[in-house]
């Protein structure tokens, strides 16, 4: 595998020492994979450039750039660039679970923030961070700055989860609180009631913000591979069963696609972007998600 590449593993990055090269070296993989296979054509335009339209001003036109790709490239103002991300991370009790060999669903989640965060700030694109549980916990406001940025990676090593559940009503909490529409992106496993979790994410769409669902699951919480008798522990409510898997599997997988399978057509009817992650997932699948929207936005 190629050295670069391999830091879009989620047990490689685990193993890094700051959050902050975590985030910087998942994003150095990600573009490099971009010049290869299945992305091989799709361009990463960091900023200083967007490409000429009609009616764009003549002397705008940055000829070195044209030197080099025989394309008209317009310099790109500040004004310009600046979208509005908020990132939402759930930090509820559920999200520490983790199968053996795995990252924790949270470990998985901050990495994915700080990877999404770097990648905006280095396209000078204001981004964000809400933690939230059963509550709103902390929030950043969005900015394109370094400062920003070393603040918000800083928070996410600094997110322990706790409490219990409460997607929905921090959700709609978070939607009153945007003041300037742009792009949610949610990560969290969405163990909650779906229907209240649904009109949460359509709160975001009716205030005018495009929004990125990203659900967030261990591999044996849908596989339920777990094989002879074994205890689950409620993390939030601590309650105990003992059972064998093998003997309820095949119900648990069917439950399970239909929870997915609704959460997936409830997003696509309200114009949400869902993307189904675990985490063993590579996180250039997360990173390409962001950047395909924010091409569609520009």
């Amino acid at each position: 595998m190629n050295e670069t590449l391999k830091y879009l593993q989620p047990d490689v990055v685990a193993q890094l020492a700051t959050m902050e090269l975590r985030a910087r070296l998942v994003v150095e993989g990600f573009i490099t994979g971009l010049h290869r296979s299945p992305y091989h054509g799709f361009s990463v335009e960091f900023t200083e450039h967007r490409q000429y339209m009609p009616g764009d001003e003549i002397k705008h036109i940055d000829w070195k750039a044209y030197a080099k790709t025989d394309r008209y490239y317009i310099k790109q103002f500040e004004e310009e660039t600046n979208l509005k991300s908020y990132i939402l991370m759930d930090a509820s009790a559920s999200m520490k679970y983790a199968s053996k060999g795995q990252l924790s669903k949270i470990q998985y989640a901050s990495y994915v923030a700080a990877a999404l965060a770097y990648l905006m700030v280095q396209q000078r694109d204001a981004v964000g961070l809400t933690v939230y549980d059963e509550k709103v916990r902390m929030t950043m406001p969005p900015r394109a700055t370094q400062s920003n940025l070393m603040q918000l990676l800083k928070e996410l090593v600094n997110v322990i989860p706790s409490n219990k559940t409460g997607i929905a009503a921090s959700l709609h909490q978070v939607a009153e609180q945007i003041k300037r529409r742009g792009l949610v992106i949610v990560l969290s496993d969405f163990f909650d009631d779906p229907a209240n979790v649904i009109t949460a994410f359509k709160h975001f769409r009716h205030k005018g913000n495009e929004v990125i669902v990203m659900q967030i699951l261990d591999p044996l919480e849908r596989s339920f591979a777990f094989g002879t008798d074994a205890i689950f522990r409620d993390v939030e409510s601590q309650e105990e069963l003992m059972t064998q898997p093998w003997h309820i599997q095949k119900a648990y997988q069917d439950s399970m696609r239909q929870f997915l399978e609704n959460y997936k057509r409830e997003c696509r009817e309200n114009a949400i972007d869902y993307l189904l992650l675990d985490t063993s997932t590579p996180f250039d699948k997360a990173l390409m998600e962001y950047l395909t929207k924010r091409r569609h936005m520009n």
